[in-house]
């Protein structure tokens, strides 16, 4: 009995200990998590007249004993110039610079022909941008970020909004957001919300309002910071909302000078609804199918019950034909809008898409019915989803036909759904037809999308509107004339004096109305902001003369797409030299961030994202002639991978492409550009052998064999591995066969055999290999590739599993872009998008929505591991893992790349 007692206390010992060891793992795994510490976070927000100058600032300290890679990541509106970055790093300040595009381009290669590795430091989300930068961190030190931009707020559905974005991923010891609002005029309300203000976070907004001034704070401690007592999470992950109006009177607006520039805002109150000719064109193409078509019938019949009754309306579908609800426009009056309604469930997908054909026959409808018993105000609205793809594709020609048809007469407003559509296209159509665009994304708020974009433009006011300035007095004035002004909206002018020391000049307004003409005078009066804002001593720098600069900037951009191409290279040089003036992060400037590394300093550039960029996810951030740029995920999603590249490993993992099968076989793709990875297994049945790489110009071929294990452990799947690999450059007559038990080398018709039992190194004329004992195999063919294969040895007594190999391409870049395979499809790189980020089947993994190579998924994120730096454990790497033998991500599906033999092709 003694000696059972004896057993099963050192049993119950041997427990304790093995608990003890595991809870250590995860304790140092946690401790890895919170060696950088987030000092403080400030986000300082002022708003002077609509103008926003916002400067997000943020310190951090590695705890750790040795260096760190520390992550400064931003998100803010599209809308917004960039004006200033810095890091400070023991007292030294590294600061950037704002060059005209094509300087970025040539430092930015000039770094990496030195061998630094450049990157850019942007993408795009639903509303905002990103921008990310990284720095690597002495043992000890701290690092301070800090980012300036600047932009007009524009106010729409009858209020201005200011969208901050603040996901610190971490607990903050001094955490601010501190928003003063100026406005001269008076401040009608403030209402402020945001995505992570519960109810216990909610008093700790403090909101202050005056006459003519807005205070909100917000700080929460570090306890109030926290999801749950005794957990590290953080509450503040989200955006800030502050919306605001100021007081609008009936009255020519409100004229501010300041400096010897002013602005004019033009947003009177009380003005009766003008009745308007609408049509809605939409696009019942094949691609519409589903969810597309059954959101657009809900947004329409909402839509159609929000038209005034004195309002014409038309419905036209179209996809490689022409379909009227009716010929000609009708009245909405009750009985037409049900009619129409009941048409509306009718609508069904179809076929092709022919854009030019769907408006002209709007256009049409619109012309034919002119006379005087139809309002003034006639608009088209567009819906599609595609890209024309019959009749008229030339998309110059449909931007001419369209223009040519229209002439001034009524304005076009294009919404694009989705991602698979040419943006551009209806960007431009907009802007040559006085209207404006917007992309509708595909999610399950779209009708809701379309639904408050038809109430921007639902109630129209006044059209042809004309702010007049004296010439003698004002120079340098941007846009004076507007096809429409729409309630809840606003007009803004702005200019030079002609001499500084004007202080007053006479302004009038003319318009269409509801009955007759509209005209306006009045006198604009400088006033002096130190009377309006006695106690406030300092707002932020020119304020008008930067908004100048931003308003001239913006329409000088959207003037190009009008213009002619002598009138455009005129237009491009003038919105590039008050880029650079004024420090304007724009589309035709970049920034260069010289950032300091362990051992030398790095080029970074930051760019503006332009709507080309945007117009197809799969394209995001591939813009030519300028460096790649960090896109891939959007930014309410990047927390799932970016606490992990905090250890030094890690970041030095991803400073270059890396493309690997490892484990069960787990295929990864990591992508440091996008600063993200995909991953994806195949499961096929033991002895199925792939094509991984295959390049038939230059004769590189990669195949494997896969093994499964020993026996199924019960109540699992089976499980298979690599365990053979057979490299060939058929053009240099090499053959390398690498197993888990020996490598075979044949070349020139020679073989020779080789063990993994010792150390060596063997260099030939046209290939080098290293094995280092027990652990892995270094292959390079030269001037072509550089292959790792490593060994996995198994406890050979193990009752389920057995050796087996991983495969990692360390230097692919003298491949063609022909190849092909499993693994080097992706050596050329793929781009992606992922949002709508849902609960998953496993409640501890997100799932979300990734749209890649034309084609939406479900993906999940998770951890697959890299054994470079330590063939033991393995580094993590976090990913989107594609489901389904990477079906969708993958050329083809997975049965297309099996090989009969080690060294065939078929």
């Amino acid at each position: 009995m003694s000696a059972v007692k004896v057993m099963l206390w050192m049993c119950a010992l041997f427990c304790l200990f093995l608990i003890a060891k595991a809870q250590s793992i995860r304790d140092d795994s946690n401790n890895f998590a919170r060696q950088i510490e987030l000092q403080s976070m400030r986000v300082d927000c002022k708003v002077a007249s609509r103008f926003a100058h916002t400067v997000m600032t943020s310190r951090a300290l590695n705890t750790a004993n040795t260096s760190q890679e520390i992550f400064f990541e931003v998100d803010l509106p599209k809308t917004a110039f960039i004006t200033n970055f810095s890091i400070e790093i023991e007292n030294r300040i590294y600061v950037s610079e704002v060059k005209e595009k094509e300087q970025a381009r040539q430092k930015y290669e000039s770094a990496v022909t030195s061998g630094q590795t450049a990157g850019l430091v942007k993408a795009s989300g639903r509303h905002m941008e990103k921008f990310s930068v990284s720095v690597n961190i002495a043992a000890q030190s701290s690092v301070t970020f800090t980012l300036t931009y600047e932009e007009l707020l524009q106010r729409r559905l009858g209020s201005y909004e200011i969208m901050i974005g603040v996901r610190p991923k971490q607990l903050v010891q001094n955490f601010e957001i501190v928003v003063d609002i100026y406005e001269p005029k008076g401040i009608a309300f403030v209402d402020v919300n945001g995505t992570f203000i519960t109810n216990e976070l909610l008093p700790l907004v403090k909101k202050t309002v005056t006459d003519k001034k807005a205070h909100v704070y917000f700080s929460p401690t570090l306890d109030q910071q926290k999801k749950c007592s005794n957990c590290e999470a953080t509450l503040i992950d989200g955006d800030l909302f502050i919306k605001y109006d100021v007081n609008h009177g009936q009255d020519i607006g409100e004229i501010q000078i300041v400096n010897g520039y002013f602005v004019h805002f033009f947003a009177p109150d009380g003005l009766p609804q003008m009745p308007k000719n609408v049509v809605f064109v939409i696009d019942r193409s094949g691609s519409m199918m589903g969810k597309k078509m059954k959101q657009t019938r809900e947004a329409l019949m909402t839509i159609l019950s929000e038209l005034h009754e004195d309002d014409y309306f038309g419905l036209v579908m179209f996809d490689d034909a022409i379909e009227a609800w009716r010929p000609s426009l009708s009245k909405a009056t009750p009985e037409n809008v049900t009619e129409a309604k009941e048409y509306v469930q009718t609508i069904n997908a179809r076929s092709m898409t022919d854009i030019n054909k769907g408006i002209l026959y709007a256009v049409d409808m619109l012309t034919s019915e002119k006379s005087d018993s139809f309002p003034n105000m006639s608009m088209i609205i567009l819906l599609t989803d595609g890209q024309p793809s019959s009749g008229e594709q030339d998309l110059s020609k449909i931007q001419e036909n369209v223009r040519n048809a229209i002439n001034g007469s009524m304005s076009l407003f294009c919404l694009g759904f989705g991602y698979d559509l040419d943006y551009i296209l209806l960007d431009t159509l907009a802007k040559q037809n006085d209207g404006l665009a917007r992309r509708v994304y595909e999610a399950s708020d779209a009708a809701l999308q379309l639904q408050g974009f038809y109430e921007e433009v639902a109630t129209p006011l006044l059209i042809e509107v004309n702010l007049n300035y004296p010439d003698h007095a004002v120079t340098d004035v941007t846009q004076s004339h507007f096809r429409q002004f729409f309630k809840g909206s606003e007009i803004v002018v702005a200019g030079r004096l002609q001499e500084l020391e004007i202080d007053t000049f006479p302004t009038e307004v003319s318009a269409n109305g509801l009955e007759d003409q509209f005209v306006m005078q009045g006198v604009a009066i400088a006033e002096e902001w130190d009377s309006v804002f006695p106690e406030q001593e300092y707002i932020f720098g020119d304020f008008i003369e930067r908004l100048w600069a931003y308003l001239t900037i913006q329409q000088l951009l959207d003037k190009r797409e009008k213009c002619s191409p002598e009138d455009k290279e005129n237009t491009t040089a003038e919105a590039l030299s008050l880029s650079l003036r004024y420090n304007f992060v724009t589309p035709l400037t970049s920034m260069v961030v010289t950032k300091p590394q362990a051992e030398d300093e790095e080029t970074l550039v930051a760019d503006k994202l332009t709507e080309e960029q945007r117009e197809d996810i799969t394209q995001v951030g591939m813009n030519v002639g300028a460096p790649p740029q960090l896109t891939g995920t959007s930014q309410h999603l990047r927390q799932y991978f970016q606490r992990p590249l905090l250890g030094g490993t890690a970041s030095k993992r991803m400073l270059t492409p890396s493309y690997l099968v490892d484990g069960d076989p787990h295929f990864i793709i990591e992508l440091p550009d996008q600063n993200d990875a995909l991953c994806f297994n195949i499961d096929d049945k033991p002895g199925t052998i792939f094509n991984l790489v295959r390049d038939p110009l230059t004769g590189i071929m990669v195949n494997g064999q896969i093994i499964g294990d020993k026996k199924i452990i019960p109540g699992s799947k089976l499980h298979t591995y690599f365990d053979r690999f057979g490299i060939a450059d058929e053009k240099l007559g090499i053959r390398l066969m690498v197993s888990t038990k020996e490598i075979w080398l044949s070349e020139g018709g020679k073989q020779t055999k080789f063990s993994w039992t010792n150390k060596r190194t063997i260099k030939r004329l046209n290939m080098d290999l290293q094995v280092i004992k027990d652990r892995s195999l270094t292959v390079t063919l030269r001037n072509s590739v550089k292959f790792l294969i490593i060994l996995h040895k198994i406890w050979q007594q193990h009752p389920y599993h057995q050796d087996y190999l991983g495969f990692y391409t360390l230097d692919s870049h003298q491949l063609s872009h022909d190849v092909h395979g499993l693994l080097g499809q992706f050596y050329q790189g793929v781009n992606f998008e992922v949002s709508d980020l849902f609960p998953g089947k496993d409640a501890d993994k997100q799932d979300a929505v990734m749209f890649v190579k034309r084609n939406k998924l479900t993906v999940t994120r998770g951890w697959k591991r890299d054994f470079r730096q330590d063939v033991k454990n393995g580094d993590d790497v976090p990913c989107w893992f594609i489901h389904n033998n990477g079906t969708g991500l993958i050329d083809g599906v997975h049965t297309d790349y099996i090989v009969s033999g080690l060294f065939k092709t078929i």
